[in-house]
């Protein structure tokens, strides 16, 4: 009927009308006062026997949030399961030994929850977030996809779609595809391996494959179970419980060996992608705490939307060396064991050397002492506000409780992350710049390369 709007359509002020002609000075009738406060929590994490890390927040929210973070990324894949852990994410809901796909999309569904995954390259995340009273049916739901996995071989073979899909999507993008060569030329082993599946394997990796991949890595040991809104003993029991099926430190983990190289892609995109590093600080370390201050001080993206980084080292000192238009950040990825930190530059294929060399100076410049105490501060602040303002996110602090558990089986309040960085001192800053200039070099770039330098060339 014509005469008749949806509701979603109906203006705001029909709203605002109603509210002002009942003013909420009183409680609303019926409605029982509030309760006392209740005492706030800290992080509670323990360790069981068998290996499992246990990691909870009570924080009384209606909201339960629950984490399975395992050891199982992409850098534990050998030659012969290559794209293992692409597939294994993309199985996550297929039939188990305890329900079947089906039971588990419309459970999850009718209890009004969620569950998803997400995996790195070092680790994969299982994420169940429900209503507090419904905490134990989701919970049974995210222990049969983490610990009773059956992987039958024709519901393998369907996902063969999903992973060309997602390689599709990904290759669509070239800051992914830069990346992921990156990691490929920097690395021996380990950590050169794709997040994605390789094209010789799509449609390749087995059933069978699937299972004695699970069996290596879904260990207790490798394992760390992690809660927002939930009491640390219903964790314990689900730990000691359900979750202990798997018990030991699982396969042995190759560490990840930095050897530097250069990969170039060639195609016809005007722009060019090129990314160049040289190995960073290990995730936790001191060494990485300057190189994230280093980072922002390079300029890590504008902090004002639709804004320019006029702050940004790289920015400035580019836009002097050439009057094209570029797009510059400093890169950094840390690791268990190993990391990355370099120049990120998007640029047109004619002007692409300039733009490369100019940001390249940039780094230099602050390995000669060029940096003052100001632009020191000034990163500090930036890593600190990024940092407390992520985990005001639940989604993000289950992440950062849940990296923490694994990597250290402990949890580091905000206030000492904040003082670490506090302790960056300018000459750990301008040690980490040289680190950078000194170090070997490992370079990706892609697009009409015709002007673009090679690695022995920067």
């Amino acid at each position: 009927m014509r005469g008749i709007r949806s509701l979603n359509n109906l203006p705001k002020r029909c709203y605002a009308a109603a509210r002002r002609s009942e003013a909420l000075t009183e409680p609303l009738a019926g409605r029982a006062p509030p309760s006392a406060s209740l005492p706030p929590q800290n992080v509670q994490v323990s360790k069981l026997p068998n290996g499992l890390v246990i990691a909870s927040l009570e924080n009384y929210s209606p909201l339960s949030s629950v984490g399975v973070f395992v050891k199982a990324g992409s850098r534990y894949e050998t030659v012969e399961n290559q794209g293992v852990s692409h597939v294994l994410r993309l199985a996550a809901n297929l039939t188990t030994k305890g329900a079947s796909a089906f039971k588990i999309c419309r459970g999850v569904e009718a209890l009004g929850g969620s569950l998803s995954v997400t995996s790195s390259r070092e680790t994969m995340v299982y994420t169940s977030e429900c209503l507090r009273d419904h905490l134990d049916s989701v919970m049974e739901y995210l222990v049969n996809v983490t610990a009773a996995q059956e992987f039958r071989p024709w519901e393998v073979d369907d996902l063969t779609s999903r992973v060309k899909i997602d390689k599709a999507l990904a290759q669509q993008c070239p800051q992914i595809g830069v990346i992921e060569k990156l990691h490929e030329a920097a690395y021996k082993n380990a950590l050169s391996n794709s997040l994605y599946c390789p094209d010789y394997m799509v449609g390749r990796v087995s059933s069978n494959q699937l299972q004695s991949f699970v069996e290596d890595t879904f260990t207790t040991g490798r394992m760390a179970l992690v809660g927002l809104g939930v009491k640390h003993s219903v964790l314990r029991q689900v730990g000691e419980g359900l979750l202990s099926v798997r018990s030991g430190a699982g396969a042995p983990v190759a560490k990840a060996v930095y050897r530097g190289g250069e990969l170039r892609v060639q195609n016809n995109d005007d722009l060019v992608h090129a990314l160049i590093a040289s190995e960073g600080g290990v995730t936790g370390s001191a060494e990485a705490n300057a190189f994230s201050v280093l980072q922002r001080i390079l300029g890590a993206g504008p902090h004002v939307k639709r804004g320019s980084n006029i702050t940004s080292k790289l920015s400035q000192g580019i836009a002097k060396a050439t009057a094209q238009p570029f797009d510059a950040t400093a890169f950094n990825a840390t690791y268990s064991d190993s990391g990355l930190f370099g120049i990120y530059t998007i640029a047109q294929a004619e002007s692409a050397g300039e733009v490369i060399n100019a940001a390249i100076a940039q780094v230099r410049g602050v390995a000669e002492g060029n940096v003052s105490e100001a632009d020191i501060t000034r990163a500090k602040n930036q890593v600190k506000a990024e940092y407390l303002m992520s985990i005001e996110n639940s989604e993000s602090l289950l992440e950062e409780i849940g990296a923490q558990a694994l990597t250290t089986g402990a949890y580091h309040l905000p206030d000492t992350v904040v003082q670490a960085i506090d302790a960056v001192t300018h000459d750990n800053v301008i040690e980490a710049a040289k680190k950078f200039v000194d170090g070997k070099k490992t370079m990706a770039a892609s697009g009409r390369l015709m002007n673009t330098p090679f690695v022995d060339e920067v």
